[in-house]
């Protein structure tokens, strides 16, 4: 598992690394656009509840993972990603979509 750590003192989003790589793509393009935008974590706070990190240059950002290497990323996953972060709404993380052959 890894961590996504989001602002001072962090709040901390327990993701598979999987998950967690697929989000860093997104998020960086995002930042480094100087874009700002919300994400929305359902079912991965403590409470499991509903919560949503607005996202922005200045927050400080972590992403912490357990393991060492670096796993093929899905294209398509990152396009889905990446249209939920432009839609105007939230940025989702659904479920990680079969690549096509």
């Amino acid at each position: 598992m890894g961590t996504l750590l989001y602002g001072l003192p962090p709040v901390e989003i327990e993701l598979t690394d999987r998950e967690l790589a697929h989000l860093k793509v997104v998020i960086l393009t995002k930042l480094r656009r100087s874009e700002m935008f919300p994400l929305a974590v359902d079912g991965r706070a403590e409470d499991t509840g509903r919560r949503v990190l607005w996202i922005h240059p200045a927050i400080p950002l972590q992403f912490r993972f357990d393991a060492l290497g670096e796993d093929k990323l899905n294209r398509i996953w990152l396009e889905e990603l990446m249209a939920s972060a432009n839609s105007g709404g939230s940025l989702r993380l659904g479920e990680e979509p079969a690549e096509r052959s």
